[in-house]
């Protein structure tokens, strides 16, 4: 039998491999393609349809009013002028100040908590993990406006929960929501109360899927479980982190509902967040070549932000 030195490849395979890894998919087979498989783009058409009216239009068209002065009949182009407005207003510094705060605070909760809260469930027996998992995940599926009104009750001054605590411990009323000091943290401590309930459900489905030999090879060596959910959870659970932590700062960024319903921005500019801000401009204002400004740059703090977050989280395997 003739021998192949190793590292070797025989030509036909090497011929082979080229082909296989080049890509030569040309517009007559990516169209054959979607011929053979046309039944499953008629399933996707009225999704794609929808996304293209109520997502893909709006964002470009929000892009090219950004660069307009807008009216209804015959709009004005003024170039960069909105943008150089958006640099040089103190609402949206003020407005970016609050959404920074309220991201740097709720997200690094919101994602600690569920991790710790999974790793504590996922020790539980089948029917107590079921029965969390719906107990933790049960807001999720809540209105959010359902949840600040049930939050503005609590702050209330006169008759609130918060307020008929501190009573009991000799504490006068405090106006969480009326006073700048307190209603952006009232707004933030909300927020952090509020369970990750989407956080908890992936976390436990991935605790789920490591294999159990890195813990048992982790306890022959004497390791703590401590150390093993340091060393070993924590470590493998670093793609779901990723998502969760992606997924939280591009809501956090966008918080509205809670604004809108409990604060309105108020008091002064105390609440005043980056989406109400344009909200205001666009539909209060009617500046909407501004709240187009206002948007794209948005997107580019978020993207920024989502790049950087990818970078220091990704992992390699």
């Amino acid at each position: 039998m003739t021998q192949i030195p190793m590292g070797a490849v025989p030509k036909k395979k090497k011929e082979k491999l080229k082909v296989v890894g080049k890509s030569n998919r040309s517009p007559k087979k990516v169209l054959h393609e979607m011929k053979r498989n046309y039944s499953a783009y008629l399933f996707l058409l009225p999704k794609l349809i929808l996304f293209t009216l109520f997502v893909a239009i709006p964002v470009v068209w929000a892009f090219v009013l950004s660069f307009q002065k807008y009216k209804i009949f015959g709009s004005e182009f003024v170039g960069f002028e909105n943008y150089i407005k958006v640099f040089e207003s103190e609402a949206f510094r003020i407005a970016l100040k609050n959404t920074l705060l309220f991201t740097v605070v709720t997200v690094p909760f919101g994602v600690i908590s569920a991790l710790v809260l999974s790793a504590l469930i996922f020790e539980l027996g089948k029917l107590s993990q079921s029965l969390f998992r719906s107990a933790f995940y049960l807001p999720t599926v809540t209105s959010m406006v359902i949840i600040a009104m049930v939050w503005r009750w609590m702050y209330n001054y006169d008759f609130g929960l918060f307020n008929y605590v501190l009573g009991w411990f000799g504490v006068g009323p405090v106006n969480w929501l009326g006073q700048s000091s307190t209603a952006l943290w009232a707004l933030i401590i909300m927020q952090c109360l509020i369970p990750f309930g989407v956080g908890i459900i992936m976390y436990l489905a991935s605790m789920g899927s490591i294999s159990q030999s890195l813990y048992e090879a982790a306890r022959m060596d004497g390791a703590s479980r401590f150390k093993q959910w340091i060393h070993i959870t924590i470590p493998l659970l670093k793609p779901t982190t990723l998502y969760l932590v992606l997924l939280s700062t591009i809501g956090s960024f966008q918080v509205f509902t809670q604004i809108i319903m409990m604060t309105g921005g108020g008091p002064g500019s105390a609440t005043e967040t980056l989406v109400h801000l344009i909200y205001k401009t666009g539909f209060r204002d009617f500046e909407f070549g501004l709240a187009g400004a206002q948007s794209v740059v948005l997107f580019v703090i978020i993207l920024i932000f989502s790049v950087i977050q990818f970078r220091v989280l990704r992992h390699d395997e």
